[in-house]
């Protein structure tokens, strides 16, 4: 029993990064019509945000070592500590969710300029030609951040009181043997938390209900007097902030490296398909609903009767719901019918 409920937890974790993506997809496609295949690389940029600015509070100086008597020596000693003291020590130990607030322009401001510099440009295109463009600029972000921060996974420490694990067993019943890292759990919290921030935003505020009848009819509300193309324009910007987000908070579990975004991207496009294209509901429930999939046939028992399913279960699973459902689990038709 233990060991279903850790994969579980497992499964809705890994289920929560691949449901904000493929949100951010969603969103991008069901208001602009536009298959965004640089969107894992906002992800990546989010992950970086948070390098970057660990990189920054990090800054040092050479200070001399009260600690050695026998001789002098110096140590590294960040200008945070030595500004603020115990102040500057708790900036950089919460260095993570702080880069947040890095994160948050940094993304709306890359997502302007993607759409207004390149996206505005292939709205009437066709899909082919979007995803060839995207793609391509997906590749030179990578390369890129590859040139900035190099090869190889740049760890991020959570906050000390936060690196440890919870005991998830005495509050379920399930005894004390029980444990969970706490950082997973705060990224799950935190997912739920941005994706009702989303649908809150579509559902009840008056321009997310103006952004959902011009998900349904553009023309229709641009004949009302409404600049609709601006306010999808801040729609796409707003996926772009959830992608970032999301990629910031997910560093102290993946370390980020300048891949990132591609191992992302093709699966949390997976999730959008059977989700059902344009429907946000759908990208998010099949977000977690292969996420809990793909946990368990990560299991060492299910891997030595079937190995290597673990890389293909996504797909098996893709390919089942799809004959049986073509539009996926809550698509509409329509929608990439032609």
């Amino acid at each position: 029993m233990d060991a279903i409920f850790i994969q579980i937890l497992n499964g809705l974790d890994k289920g929560a990064a691949y449901a904000l993506i493929a949100l951010g997809l969603t969103l991008v496609f069901g208001t602009l019509g536009i298959v965004n295949f640089a969107h894992g690389a906002l992800f990546m940029l989010g992950a970086f945000c948070a390098v970057t600015f660990q990189k920054l509070v990090t800054l040092s100086v050479k200070v001399r070592d009260e600690g050695v008597t026998a001789f002098v020596a110096y140590k590294e000693q960040p200008y945070l500590e030595t500004w603020f003291g115990d102040t500057g020590r708790i900036i950089i130990d919460y260095s993570v969710p702080l880069s947040i607030l890095l994160a948050i322009p940094f993304m709306l401001l890359v997502g302007y300029v993607m759409e207004r510099g390149l996206i505005k440009h292939f709205y009437k295109r066709p899909h082919a030609e979007q995803i060839l463009v995207t793609f391509g600029l997906a590749i030179v972000i990578q390369e890129i951040i590859k040139a900035y921060f190099g090869a190889n996974p740049i760890p991020q420490p959570a906050p000390e009181i936060l690196a440890g694990s919870a005991n998830v067993g005495a509050w379920v019943g399930l005894g004390n043997n029980l444990v969970y890292p706490w950082w997973r759990l705060i990224y799950l919290c935190f997912s739920g938390l941005i994706i009702f921030s989303v649908f809150a935003f579509l559902q009840f505020t008056t321009y997310g209900m103006v952004v959902r009848a011009g998900m349904r009819d553009r023309e229709t509300v641009g004949l009302l007097g409404i600049n609709i193309e601006r306010r999808f324009t801040v729609v796409f910007a707003i996926a772009a902030i959830v992608a970032g987000v999301a990629g910031v908070m997910y560093t102290p579990i993946l370390p980020p490296d300048y891949h990132l975004g591609m191992d992302f991207l093709v699966l949390s496009f997976v999730v959008v398909v059977v989700g059902g294209m344009g429907s946000l509901g759908g990208a998010v429930l099949a977000g977690f609903l292969l996420g809990i999939v793909q946990s368990f046939a990560s299991m060492n028992e299910v891997k030595e009767i079937f190995p290597g399913i673990d890389q293909i279960i996504l797909y098996l699973v893709a390919v089942v719901i799809l004959l049986v459902l073509p539009r996926g689990l809550m698509g509409r038709a329509g929608v990439m019918d032609d």
